[in-house]
């Protein structure tokens, strides 16, 4: 009987009789199954049998790195030709190859770290016939350990001179090529691995973005403020009007939900006597994916016992310059080829009402009559029911008119109860909430109000909710008779606060799209 079990698996011919060729086989028939296979990448294979054949090992561990390119350069940078002849300093680093030129029987390279890239040289005459011999099998994206002291070229480069050259891990792919690097966008947030090994500018965002986050919790804590941890599990999805991720936990037969907010349980803690609290979080909300949306997201979230939502404008200010001057060197930032003012005390502060007036251009009679305005709304193609309030058609004309046009920073305040399920009234229009929304760059950056303490007007909301839940709106609120138990405790007047940390990397970074921030963005799969 034939064997097929090889039937519909790609030929595959190697130019070498290595007999090392055949374990690499299971990669080169993946390859060619799911991507294509070609000749660069068969070449690259033959040279690695070729290696092992030498006996020189592709992924050994036994070189240790003592320097970094940061510290060569800031340490050797100064010094004249004459000068680094005089040292007695070896180096030793190692890093990845991003170029490779040859002239006989020398060899330069560019080997970069995590700090930086300096050039390499590597000859015959110091190397020796077997490490010359590994040295020419080299490819851009091998990473590799040098050992040796550093000299000037004739252009004035610092370089280091190769005394010792071990191979640490062959690249098994190409990089793409150096002046075109990775065009497509998909492909640079599936690979970013790739992306950040030949995009400096990845790179530099995600730099900055450690720093972001690093100096907004020193920030924090320099203001009395508590880190915590709250569920990321919950029993019940609350503190925004979101749709969940459901899952379940098998011990307990209990379906749970990916949090869409830590909100209740930081407010629960101000009721246990803490008075600032803050998280910095992963939130998980089923809803679209775009250029400013992804299911999952970072976010910080406050809470501040005897502060009110104004107290949190001013804070918010503060905070926003001093990220501002950290990351950008200014308070004045760019912002996709426009300047934005971070600086405080020259943002603006705008009523909700008063923002579809002057910005929206709409008189009050259009934007409270429900029948000419839910007509409008879908005139533009959003989704308009009967069964909504006419609150959530204002927010929706907000949203279409009003946000996009909110390039400098501003606070829009007292929105509708209706919409503020978990904000308190305004004490002297009580069908309004004392709430703001920070908007710039024409996008949201976040929430903020004073906090609803009183449990009879918490359990009303809910209940207006969980009637909104069963009309079919999957984004309503559930009811918590858990926080509502918390409540009938006693919670301190207190403001709270989320800041929606993926939009401000975008704003410091001056990126326009959510998924250059966040190094590994929610997309469909490949195989």
């Amino acid at each position: 009987m034939k064997d097929k079990s090889n039937r519909g698996k790609p030929a595959i011919r190697l130019n070498t009789k290595s007999q090392h060729a055949a374990y690499f086989m299971p990669m080169l028939e993946s390859l060619a199954t799911h991507e294509g296979l070609n000749e660069v990448l068969k070449s690259r294979i033959c040279k690695a049998c070729d290696l092992l054949d030498s006996g020189v090992p592709l992924f050994p561990n036994t070189f240790r790195k003592q320097h970094t390119v940061a510290h060569v350069l800031n340490s050797f940078s100064p010094l004249t030709a004459e000068e680094l002849a005089a040292k007695e300093d070896v180096l030793a680093l190692a890093g990845r190859i991003v170029s490779l030129r040859s002239f006989g029987k020398v060899i330069f390279f560019h080997l970069m770290d995590a700090s930086g890239r300096l050039q390499c040289y590597g000859a015959k005459e110091q190397l020796g016939d077997a490490g010359y011999a590994v040295i020419k099998k080299l490819e851009v994206g091998d990473i590799v350990g040098v050992r040796g002291s550093l000299f000037r070229t004739r252009t004035g480069e610092l370089t280091i001179s190769c005394a010792v050259l071990t191979l640490l891990t062959r690249s098994m792919r190409p990089l793409p090529e150096k002046y075109h690097g990775l065009k497509d966008m998909e492909t640079r947030y599936r690979q970013r691995y790739v992306d950040l090994i030949v995009t400096p500018r990845s790179r530099e965002i995600f730099i900055k973005r450690s720093l972001i986050v690093r100096e907004f919790r020193r920030f924090m804590e320099d203001n009395g403020f508590m880190e915590v941890e709250t569920p990321m599990m919950q029993p019940m999805p609350g503190g925004a009007t979101a749709r969940p991720f459901a899952t379940h936990h098998n011990a307990l037969d209990l379906q749970l939900y990916m949090r869409i907010a830590p909100e209740l349980y930081l407010k629960r803690l101000l009721v246990g006597g803490f008075e600032k609290v803050f998280e910095l979080n992963r939130n998980f909300r089923n809803e679209g994916i775009d250029t400013r949306h992804n299911p999952e997201f970072t976010m910080c979230e406050f809470y501040w016992a005897y502060a009110t939502f104004e107290d949190l404008m001013d804070f918010t200010e503060r905070l926003f310059a001093h990220l501002a001057k950290i990351v950008c060197n200014s308070t004045v930032i760019p912002c996709q080829g426009k300047e934005i003012d971070l600086t405080p005390g020259r943002w603006k502060r705008l009523s909700f009402h008063s923002a579809l007036r002057e910005l929206g251009g709409y008189p009050e009679d259009f934007y409270n009559n429900f029948n000419k305005l839910a007509a409008y709304i879908r005139e533009r193609g959003e989704k308009a029911t009967e069964n909504e309030c006419l609150s959530k058609l204002q927010a929706k004309l907000f949203d279409l008119d009003v946000e996009p046009k909110l390039l400098q920073p501003h606070f829009i305040y007292h929105y509708p109860t209706e919409i503020s399920p978990l904000s308190r009234r305004n004490d002297y229009m009580p069908e309004l909430t004392d709430r703001f929304e920070l908007f710039i760059a024409g996008r949201e950056l976040s929430n903020a109000f004073s906090e609803l303490n009183d449990p009879v007007d918490q359990r009303l909301r809910f209940q207006d909710q969980a009637r909104e839940k069963e009309a079919g709106d999957d984004e309503a609120h559930s009811m918590d008779e858990d926080y509502l138990r918390a409540l009938e405790y006693g919670m301190p007047p207190a403001a709270g606060q989320g800041i929606g940390i993926d939009r401000l990397v975008m704003l410091l970074t001056d990126s326009a799209s959510i998924r250059e921030v966040i190094l590994f963005p929610l997309l469909r799969p490949e195989f």
